[in-house]
């Protein structure tokens, strides 16, 4: 291998990575061909077993026979079971004949596969009537954006479309929370909760939290010429642990930092991020609020969270122009953090959806070389990208209003603009005889 070739940044470097992007792209347009090719042809045979058992004098059984017939006769072919076969032909009917406008623009390249299923997972609980309407803003809202980033907004749209209420279907479905035991092998099990996501979302960042607290308090142990942790543990085996400390002992059975009855992980308390209309918070909307970077929770929850600052974050929006009209912590941060979280909302970095609140304050210009700790030169970056940053060929500046322009290693650009709402302040009205602004 050549000097150059080993070099990033080297000429024949670049070269081969070129090559490989631009053989990537010609894939991904033939995997999607074939995607959709595949699509419709199951959407064939769901119609075709339809034709079959619409006969005047058929039973009701008889069209589900006649698709359970043809989805073994295409699992056969598959390699794959019958009961596969059928569900993906459901799934493939509704996404041919109920979106078609979605598919038009994955054939086209404006969008991609994980656009159309989001736009299909979303919309699908609309009544069908108000489907190619919620399709078309859908589908303009993915242009440019990763699925991962549009999903929760296109849900919030879907749920703002319905008819009834989102508060009133959350109220039904939170009805049917419950707890299931799955067994597994090797005597372990799954122990799977379905409660309200802003519940869900709270337990495992409180988990994170105090496996953490215990992981920064390990002892260490002289082992003959070696140095060991007393808890070798993972993260991972440190929250399982925790969780079933708490849910069965009621407080972390291993405390390392305790020196009271409940120890201090007991006094850990989760962080979660919600975006919450001022028409909502005054009971004027009853739509969905955004738990940030995950997906929507209902009003009462939101309006709850609301009067205790002394754990959630709060982020207030005029619903009509998304202008923030307020926004607190409750770690009390900094004017120019809580500006920066409410614009971010997540990492910056093309694609990305970490939160701002689990992402690090980046200097855009390095403050070693010189940059200042302002507004314009400041911007959410999760560890990963802010590595991404630091230690790779990709460059970014910063333009106006908070938009991010990322060059890779290939000078591609690719632009990031602040994620709607964005912030923004317009000056108050002044009529005559005011006094001037100091």
């Amino acid at each position: 291998m050549t000097e150059a070739m080993e070099t990033p940044g080297g000429e024949a470097y670049l070269a081969a990575i070129a090559g490989i992007v631009a053989d990537v792209e010609d894939v991904e347009r033939r995997m999607a061909a074939v995607q959709i090719a595949q699509l419709r042809t199951l959407a064939a045979a769901g119609r075709l077993a339809e034709a079959q058992g619409a006969h005047p004098n058929a039973k009701v059984t008889l069209h589900d026979m006649v698709l359970r017939s043809i989805a073994a006769e295409i699992g056969g072919a598959m390699r794959t079971t019958d009961r596969t076969v059928q569900r993906r032909i459901g799934e493939a009917r509704v996404t041919i004949e109920g979106f078609p406008a979605a598919v038009a623009a994955w054939e086209s390249g404006r969008i991609v596969q994980g656009h159309v299923r989001a736009i299909v997972d979303a919309g699908v609980n609309l009544p069908a009537e108000l489907w190619a309407e919620f399709e078309k803003v859908a589908i303009e809202r993915c242009e440019g954006e990763t699925p991962n980033r549009v999903r929760g907004e296109l849900e919030i749209l879907a749920h703002r479309m319905h008819p009834r209420s989102f508060a009133e279907r959350h109220e039904e479905a939170a009805a049917r929370r419950c707890v299931r035991l799955v067994p597994g092998r090797d005597g372990m099990s799954d122990l799977i909760a379905t409660l309200p996501t802003v519940i869900a979302e709270g337990i495992p960042d409180r988990l994170t939290q105090q496996a953490g607290a215990i992981i920064d308090t390990r002892g260490e142990r002289a082992t003959g010429s070696e140095v060991i942790a007393t808890d070798a543990r993972s993260t991972d085996q440190v929250r399982a642990d925790v969780f079933a400390d708490l849910l069965l002992a009621g407080t972390p059975a291993l405390d390392d930092t305790r020196d009271t009855t409940a120890g201090p992980l007991g006094a850990i308390r989760a962080r979660v991020q919600v975006l919450l209309p001022a028409a909502t918070l005054t009971g004027a909307d009853d739509g969905p609020c955004d738990l940030a970077g995950r997906s929507p929770i209902d009003p009462a929850t939101a309006r709850t969270l609301a009067g205790d600052i002394g754990v959630w974050e709060r982020l207030f929006h005029e619903p009509t122009t998304g202008v923030t009209v307020a926004t607190d912590s409750y770690r009390v941060p900094s004017g120019m953090r809580r500006f920066l979280q409410a614009r971010d909302q997540h990492c910056r970095f093309p694609g990305c959806r970490v939160a701002a609140i689990r992402c690090e304050v980046d200097h855009t210009h390095d403050h070693a070389l010189g940059g200042r700790t302002e507004l314009a030169n400041l911007a959410h970056l999760c560890q990963r990208h802010h590595s991404v940053k630091q230690f790779t060929a990709w460059k970014v500046r910063q333009l106006q209003g908070g938009v991010l322009e990322w060059t890779s290693p290939l000078g591609r650009i690719y632009r990031e603009d602040a994620p709607t709402p964005a912030v923004a302040f317009t000056p108050a009205a002044t009529y005559p005889g005011d006094p001037a602004p100091f």
